[in-house]
């Protein structure tokens, strides 16, 4: 199995490499690209640097155009698509049917990878982006169990990979519209779900109260540990009961699913963070590439150490061994 691997700078980049990573995903410093933060992300000549490396390495480059394009200014899709396939990328992950046309017309060879983003989860679907753009790998969303997984792969003729680790969502993936409602700002065309300028904390007495937008995520009472406010990580009160509607505050690890994973026909383990440090990028690459050749025993004590770099130090398999409540 591939280790696919996050880098929102080329120092991120350098680490990834160098922690082992198989293939390193990255975007542009503009709006094609969904972790589009300031500080973040590459210029063009950054990012041909760091294909450089990583083709001296044999590491792979994927170069993430992975937003909706947006009527009347195709063209900075376009032309952010020219420049990766010029520049000497691996395969370019795409989102948007319009710009998945365009690359398989104008760039036959170029491989294409369907992102997380285009929310493909049926058969039906990934056949028709691989006859229609000569799809060759599909991201597939966080909400299908491995049994969802392996029936999936016995019906599709194109590579599958999967997130393993790191931020758990749980909505139709970069589309939510519960913060876009919340918000009024698109989470795949503004790079996050609860945009920062939307984020409030108030003190309520004794509690600390998060908000998004006009929206009480949740409810912190003393010495309890406040996380940051997104809706689908909501602490909300439904008929009789109070706690988390969607989603616990965890992040997803699927260390010990390594196996079912690999035996469902998963190619490639993807690892979420553009927007996380490169110490957080060495440390979890490097863990995860040792469990993928692990025993039993080594992977508990990878588990034990990536916890620490996860959400309120919680991990879950999500949705690869449970149905969604």
């Amino acid at each position: 199995m591939e280790l696919i691997c996050p880098a929102g700078t080329p120092s991120a980049f350098r680490e990834a490499v160098e922690a082992g990573a198989d293939a390193v995903y990255c975007g542009f410093r503009d709006e094609t690209n969904a972790r589009n933060f300031p500080g973040l992300n590459f210029s063009r000549e950054e990012l041909r640097q760091s294909i450089g490396l990583a083709h001296s390495r044999r590491v792979q480059t994927f170069v993430a155009l992975n937003t909706f394009m947006r009527a009347g200014d195709e063209a900075l899709w376009y032309r952010a698509a020219d420049d990766a396939v010029a520049i000497g990328a691996d395969a370019l992950i795409l989102a948007d049917f319009g710009l998945m046309a365009y690359v398989a017309e104008k760039y036959p060879e170029q491989r294409l990878h369907v992102s997380v983003q285009a929310s493909a989860s049926n058969a039906d679907a990934i056949r028709f982006l691989i006859e229609a753009f000569g799809a060759r790998r599909v991201v597939l969303p966080r909400v299908l169990t491995v049994q969802d997984i392996a029936r999936l792969t016995r019906q599709i003729a194109c590579e599958v990979e999967v997130f393993a680790f790191g931020g758990l969502c749980v909505m139709a993936e970069g589309r939510c519209s519960l913060s876009s409602y919340a918000t009024g700002k698109s989470p795949n065309m503004n790079g996050v779900c609860s945009p920062a300028s939307h984020v409030r904390y108030r003190q309520d007495g004794a509690d600390l109260v998060s908000e998004l937008g006009a929206y009480t995520i949740n409810r912190f009472g003393p010495g309890e540990a406040s996380g940051y406010p997104t809706l689908c990580k909501g602490r909300f009160e439904i008929g009789d009961v109070e706690g988390y509607a969607f989603e616990d505050p965890v992040s997803l690890d699927v260390i010990d699913e390594i196996d079912a994973l690999r035996a469902a026909g998963v190619c490639a383990l993807k690892i979420e963070g553009r927007q996380r440090g490169k110490a957080y990028v060495a440390e979890v690459v490097s863990s995860l590439k040792r469990a993928l050749t692990a025993g039993p025993a080594e992977r508990a004590a990878l588990v034990a150490r990536l916890r620490a770099m996860s959400e309120g130090q919680r991990t879950t398999t999500g949705a690869y061994d449970k149905r969604w409540r």
